[in-house]
């Protein structure tokens, strides 16, 4: 009898564990399932129609169709992406307020424009490379290419005038460092994206620094001519530009771009997130589109992406201490 009532007892403790893991699991895949109930935002830090706009817009339609709830690019700009990050930073963390995040992030933090550093964030997905070039308008025929443009400015120091796209900006910082790397003297001039290409344009600056991606569309509308790239090597889109390491200087620094969100956003959101992000930056769709623009297709999950921004962070430091506009 003793030893019925002790096999009963380990029965039930049997289907008691079964019961308890099955509802434990449940729980766990209903908790899940709670995120996301509603639309999210993406915080994108710069103007419409510019290259993180439109990569950007790109990978939200493509992650909301695995999320099963939209997300909503919302352009804030502003103190080279100051304005947005702060407007994230000011949110709940609960995922529902995304960074459409960039290498700008550290650069923004060095220069004074923004208190909180890079880890302020956390990484949900980079999802690409972008390089910056220097170009002229295709009209000018003073240069032909960047070995003349650069003697031009060793002749005349401070006579060029170099437009960027804006205070606090990786643009910004890839112009100071080329022109300081070459040992020219120039004036730089802060604009908007889309003012620096309509300065040049209008023969109001002597050449300007911007994302490869709006030097592309510029080259092969015949509007203008890039003369250097900063980038590893050289791009399909650009086969006649030259990168700056191809020229013996050593400056590489191409920006990421990826979604982040405010540090204390909870792992469970942050894996779910991450899930519908690496699955859009791998697909057919995403790489397609990306590739159009002169954009590198460079997709990493939430943790290599945070390695990422620390890596970044620290090239960044150094690049803008050396050329002497680090503030912090």
């Amino acid at each position: 009898m003793k030893k019925r009532w002790i096999s009963l007892v380990l029965i039930l403790a049997i289907l008691f564990s079964f019961v308890g893991q099955s509802l434990f699991a449940a729980g766990d895949a209903e908790k899940k399932a709670e995120f996301p109930t509603k639309s999210m935002e993406m915080t994108i830090l710069f103007g419409a129609g510019a290259a993180g706009d439109v990569i950007g817009r790109k990978a939200a339609d493509i992650a909301q169709r695995h999320l099963g709830q939209p997300i909503v690019p919302v352009n804030r700009e502003g103190g080279g992406g100051a304005v947005g990050y702060q407007y994230v930073l000011g949110t709940k963390p609960d995922g529902y307020n995304l960074i459409w995040n960039s290498t700008s992030v550290s650069i923004t933090h060095y220069q004074g424009n923004m208190r909180q550093p890079y880890d302020a964030f956390r990484g949900i997905a980079n999802l690409t490379q972008e390089a910056s070039a220097l170009a002229i308008n295709a009209n000018d025929n003073r240069w032909s290419n960047f070995e003349e443009f650069v003697a031009y400015g060793k002749a005349n120091p401070g006579k060029l005038t170099i437009a960027n796209s804006g205070v606090g900006s990786f643009n910004q910082l890839i112009a100071a460092a080329i022109t300081d790397i070459v040992g020219i003297q120039v004036k730089h001039i802060p604009m908007t994206g889309k003012e620096s290409a309509t300065a040049l344009l209008g023969g109001k600056v002597d050449a300007m620094v911007n994302m490869s991606f709006d030097i592309i569309q510029g080259e092969q509308g015949g509007l203008m001519k890039a003369l250097v790239l900063v980038s590893p090597n050289r791009f399909d889109l650009l086969p006649n530009t030259p990168t700056m390491k191809e020229l013996g200087y050593d400056l590489d620094i191409m920006m990421y771009r990826g979604v982040g969100v405010p540090k204390d956003t909870p792992d469970a959101v942050v894996a779910v997130l991450e899930d519908a992000f690496v699955k859009a930056g791998n697909s057919p769709e995403f790489k397609e589109f990306v590739e159009k623009y002169g954009a590198v297709v460079d997709v990493k999950g939430a943790k290599a992406f945070d390695e990422q921004m620390g890596r970044d962070d620290a090239l960044v430091a150094d690049i803008m201490e050396k050329i002497g506009i680090k503030v912090l």
